[in-house]
């Protein structure tokens, strides 16, 4: 399961839990080169379009875009390459089994240090419909409206 992170967020994937339910979160290391890191530092990396597949017992990444360092020169890596995910056999194994139920994906949530490495905290989720949507976004504005009103009633007083 994926442990509190207490380090510096890079990037996040709100899309994510717009379109799915998240069932169950892993907190994954990912393999990367050093221009990558210190163009990470820099906050240059998104997860829009990017998606997870186990393959051959790895976990891999496609898709997530980390932009090239600008005194990286020819250590530079494309920036869209496959990047393998850091997990345990257990994990994966886990990971698998779930993707192979009808209906499941796995989704990269976000992207951030902890301490000095950087992690990736993945989902194992569940498409939803569009009424799923739709009920979800009037969740959230209700709670919005309480939370502004309960603001409101305590200024007041």
């Amino acid at each position: 399961m994926a442990k509190e992170n207490s380090g510096k967020l890079i990037a996040q994937n709100k899309k994510a839990y717009h379109d799915y339910f998240i069932e169950e979160t892993y907190q994954a290391g990912i393999s990367l080169s050093g221009t990558e890191v210190k163009s990470m530092r820099a906050g240059k990396c998104s997860l829009k379009e990017s998606f997870i597949r186990i393959e051959n017992g790895e976990a891999l990444i496609y898709s997530m875009h980390i932009s090239p360092y600008e005194q990286g020169n020819i250590f530079n890596k494309d920036p869209l390459r496959t990047r393998r995910l850091l997990l345990h056999k257990k994990e994966i194994a886990k990971i698998a089994n779930a993707v192979a139920q009808a209906g499941y994906t796995v989704v990269p949530l976000k992207v951030y240090f902890h301490k000095s490495l950087v992690k990736v905290d993945i989902g194992i989720a569940k498409g939803k419909k569009l009424y799923d949507k739709r009920e979800t976004i009037a969740k959230n504005d209700q709670r919005r409206q309480a939370e502004k009103e309960f603001k409101v009633r305590n200024l007041t007083l």
